[in-house]
């Protein structure tokens, strides 16, 4: 427990700009842009420095990806992110949450902002995302088209097979025939099968892509001690790792690798844990092409090598593999932000031994990711029984 009178943490620089009744040409982003240098310049560090940030309201320009949105336009690659959503307790929300992630080992350097144009006070403004400026004007924007662009890119690059593409399909459907809650259950696919449903944009067909539906999910959150002393079998939280690159695809440092590389690598250091202590993955899998990428991203295979590694290994529950064994969003589906909660919904059930018939013998530890806009925002997790 921390030592009361303890510092949690110290702010060292501000920036505040001058209220205007009215602007012309300022937009939330361009605001939030010069209160930040103000208060990095006010703290005596430079942008490079900063590796958190949180972001206190949403933007006009966007109503989604606010952080990694932020991020870009400020030129940032954050290790923590977030969008603060409490009205007018927003600003010391995000202190104290700044203080808890530096607590956490996950950043050093956490950059609070906020900032609003008047509404209506700006009709001659461009609109600053860098999304709507530079790629939805040519038509690459939505989650089909930029993840075809990735799969593409992985078949150029590598020689990656659309048949290595359509196996990622059929073992998450295959895992998914022994999930009874699981949308597709009772519907077990062939590479055949994935190969001739619809192209929806090549090279990705229609069921290489998930399919959204209505659900919920939720988790409940303690500290260690006090689990213990609920005798409640759980999962630890060991390690986590959090990298943010880009928004819009064309900002993106590779087409064929992503910041979930990074944020893997530090949630295995965070945890002392190795490649091999890990008995069971949960992989964000909207896309078959997120799973192969990932896959090369964690270090199993060689970058442009997963199509050639899938046939030498077993996804199954009792395979040597065992990879979304609910089925993951390919094969349970996607049911909004619960699609990605049942990632860790599913960690917790094979860390606790109640799996049931898709139980992995030896679960081990698990290696639960999350995987916001187009391989942009990156969270990976590594839990471990408390049994």
């Amino acid at each position: 427990m921390r030592d009361k009178g303890r510092p949690l943490a110290t702010i060292v620089g501000i920036g505040e700009l001058v209220p205007q009744r009215r602007s012309t040409t300022e937009t939330s982003l361009g605001l939030m842009a010069d209160a930040a240098a103000l208060a990095v310049a006010d703290a005596w560090l430079e942008p490079g420095d900063v590796d958190g940030l949180l972001v206190g309201q949403q933007l006009g320009e966007t109503p989604q990806h606010v952080p990694a949105t932020t991020a870009e336009y400020l030129g940032l690659r954050p290790r923590m992110a977030g969008l603060v959503d409490l009205g007018g307790a927003s600003a010391a929300g995000m202190v104290w949450r700044a203080a808890a992630a530096i607590d956490a080992g996950m950043c050093e350097v956490v950059l609070c902002v906020g900032g609003a144009a008047r509404p209506g006070a700006f009709p001659s403004a461009k609109n600053r995302n860098p999304i709507r400026e530079f790629d939805v004007p040519f038509g690459a924007s939505g989650a089909n088209t930029t993840y075809a662009m990735i799969a593409q890119a992985h078949m150029d690059t590598y020689g990656t097979r659309a048949e290595d593409l359509a196996e990622i399909a059929v073992r998450a459907r295959a895992n998914a025939q022994l999930n009874p809650s699981a949308i597709f259950y009772g519907q077990p696919i062939t590479v055949q099968d994935v190969l001739d449903s619809p192209m929806i944009s090549a090279p990705l067909h229609r069921l290489e892509a998930v399919m959204e539906a209505s659900g919920g999910a939720a988790m409940v959150v303690v500290s260690p001690e006090r689990a213990r002393s609920m005798g409640r079998a759980g999962a630890d939280l060991l390690g986590a790792g959090e990298y943010v690159t880009h928004r819009a695809l064309s900002g993106a440092p590779s087409v064929t690798s992503g910041p979930l590389r990074q944020a893997m690598r530090a949630a295995l250091d965070r945890s002392g844990a190795a490649l091999d202590d890990l008995g069971n993955l949960q992989l964000y899998d909207c896309y078959s092409i997120v799973v192969g990428v990932t896959l090369e991203d964690l270090g199993v295979c060689a970058p442009g090598q997963f199509g050639r590694w899938i046939h030498d290994h077993d996804f199954s529950p009792k395979g040597d593999v065992p990879l979304n064994t609910h089925g993951g969003q390919l094969g349970f589906s996607q049911c909004g932000l619960a699609g990605p909660m049942s990632h860790v919904v599913e960690a917790v059930r094979q860390l606790r031994g109640e799996a049931g018939e898709r139980q992995v013998p030896d679960p081990g530890l698990s290696m639960v990711t999350g995987n916001g806009a187009t391989l942009s925002e990156a969270v990976a997790l590594v839990l471990g029984s408390t049994r």
